[in-house]
């Protein structure tokens, strides 16, 4: 017996719209990446972007547990000397939420080309407002 493979042109990408209200970060940031990798179907194959299309709404009203709101810490660097920047979680909901949770998924895809890819297919907005009803997304549940 052959080992099945799917083709690209084989892949039915399904559009999924999560609420991300009082959801906690960590928990929805898992199940996303596991929905934009194709895991949660029967033909995932781990070299191949096989995963579906993910809206988040809300990302603004995202729950950390915790003192996180105070001490987590996004860090980055702009490559010029004493470029080096420091923000907290409070600070980051304030200027960019949806920010907080594009980093969380980002952060459980593949560090390649491919995670990259898969990265795309992410789309966090702030509000319940999204302008993907064209592509009739199903509510998925988060557990």
């Amino acid at each position: 017996m052959k080992t099945f493979v799917p083709k690209e042109e084989d892949v039915q990408r399904d559009w999924y719209v999560i609420d991300a209200e009082g959801q906690t970060l960590g928990r929805l940031a898992v199940q996303v990446a596991n929905v934009l990798r194709g895991k949660t179907k029967p033909t995932f194959t781990p070299h191949m972007d096989c995963g579906d299309f993910v809206v988040i709404i809300n990302a603004e009203k995202i729950h950390v547990s915790g003192q996180k709101e105070e001490q987590k810490l996004y860090r980055h660097h702009s490559g010029y000397p004493g470029g080096f920047k420091i923000e907290t979680l409070k600070a980051l909901r304030q200027r960019r939420p949806e920010a907080i949770v594009e980093r969380a998924v980002k952060g459980m895809l593949p560090h390649s080309r491919l995670g990259a890819r898969q990265f795309t297919k992410l789309k966090v907005y702030v509000g319940a407002e999204h302008p993907h009803a064209a592509q009739q997304p199903k509510k998925m549940e988060i557990k």
